[in-house]
C-alpha cells in the first residue's frame, strides 16, 4: 500500500503512556462493537476455557444482559513519556495516514450528498483505557464507541491480526481502520441508532441478524473508502486488495466457529460469514457507491 509521505490526521489521541483504568465494566449491549470483537473471544476462550462464541454472544447483547458496575475512577500520577520503538512509531504514522484518507474520502462523499462529515477521533492506547462506552481493553481489538465518536486501537492488535488470525499485510490493517470508521459513518447517518433500538425490541436470533447486517454494511463502507482512495491517490499495490479480502474472510463467523470448535451455528452469527464479509467489502470497492451498501434490504445477507 502506498501511504508514506501522505497527510497524517490531527485527530489522533495518544494514550499509550497512560495507565488504563476508570469507569466500570465494559459491556456494549446493543451497540455496534466492530471488527475486533472476535479477538476478546479468542483470547478469553484460550485463557479461561470459555467457548469464544458464548463471549461474542454476550458482547453483542445476546444470551442475557451484561451487567456493568460503575466504580469511582482513581487519580493516577501521569507516567513520564518514554520513547516508543521505531516500528511502533511507523505504525502510528500509518494509522494516522489511513485515518486522514478516510477523512478526505468521507468529507467528499457527504458533501456530494448535501451533508457534512464530522471527523471521528482515533485513540491509541495500551492495555486498557476509559471510553464513553465503559472500559476498553486491548483484548477486544479495535472498536468504535458511538457515545464519544472515537475509534480505539491498541497497535498490538496488528500482530494478532497477522499471526493469530492469518491476515497479514498493510492493506488488511487499513481495512480494519476503515471498517471502524464505517461504524462512525453509520452513527452520523442515524443507522446505528435505529438498529440499536430495533435490537432492544427483538429476540436473540433477530438481534444477532441485525448485528450481522450492521457489520456487513461497515464492511461495505470500508470498500467504498478503498474505491475512492484508489481513484484519487492510486494507493493500491499488487496484492493489496487480496490482503483486505483475506482479512474479511478470516474474521467471518463461520471461519471463527470452525476454528474454535469445529462446527458452525448460523443463528449465533453476529458479524456475518466469510463469504458475506468478502461480498460486501467487494460490493463497496467495486461500486464506490454508499447507496449500494443497504445490507438491511438486500437478499445477499
Amino acid at each position: 500500500m502506498k501511504w508514506e509521505g501522505q497527510r497524517q490526521s490531527d485527530n489522533i489521541e495518544d494514550r499509550r503512556d497512560e495507565g488504563g483504568g476508570g469507569g466500570g465494566g465494559f459491556g456494549f449491549g446493543g451497540r455496534s462493537i466492530g471488527i475486533g470483537s472476535v479477538v476478546v473471544a479468542l483470547v478469553a476462550g484460550a485463557i479461561f476455557g470459555v467457548n469464544p462464541l458464548t463471549i461474542l454472544g454476550l458482547m453483542s447483547g445476546g444470551g442475557g444482559s451484561v451487567q456493568t458496575q460503575q466504580v469511582p475512577s482513581q487519580s493516577q500520577a501521569p507516567r513520564p513519556a518514554r520513547p516508543h520503538p521505531p516500528q511502533e512509531e511507523q505504525m502510528k504514522a500509518f494509522v494516522a495516514t489511513v485515518l486522514a484518507d478516510t477523512e478526505d474520502v468521507w468529507t467528499q462523499i457527504f458533501q456530494s450528498r448535501g451533508g457534512t462529515y464530522r471527523d471521528p477521533r482515533l485513540v491509541l492506547f495500551r492495555g486498557a483505557t476509559s471510553t464513553a462506552c465503559g472500559q476498553g481493553e486491548s483484548a477486544m481489538g479495535p472498536f468504535y464507541c458511538p457515545s464519544d465518536e472515537k475509534v480505539y486501537i491498541d497497535l498490538g492488535f496488528y500482530e494478532t491480526l497477522r499471526s493469530r488470525l492469518g491476515a497479514p499485510g498493510d492493506f488488511a490493517q487499513a481495512y480494519v481502520i476503515a471498517h471502524e470508521v464505517g461504524h462512525h459513518v453509520q452513527k452520523l447517518l442515524g443507522i446505528s441508532d435505529k438498529v440499536d433500538a430495533a435490537r432492544r425490541r427483538a429476540g436473540r436470533t433477530q438481534s444477532n441478524a441485525l448485528s450481522v447486517r450492521l457489520e456487513l454494511q461497515a464492511d461495505c463502507f470500508a470498500g467504498v473508502w478503498a474505491n475512492h482512495a484508489q481513484r484519487t491517490k492510486q494507493i493500491l499495490e499488487p496484492g493489496d486488495l487480496e490482503e483486505a479480502l483475506n482479512a474479511a474472510s478470516q474474521i467471518g463467523d463461520d471461519t471463527l466457529q470452525r476454528r474454535a470448535r469445529g462446527t458452525v451455528v448460523p443463528e449465533s452469527f453476529t458479524h456475518g460469514t466469510s463469504e458475506q464479509r468478502v461480498h460486501w467489502f467487494r460490493q463497496g470497492f467495486d461500486t464506490g457507491d454508499v447507496g449500494q451498501c443497504n445490507t438491511f434490504q438486500s437478499r445477499e445477507g
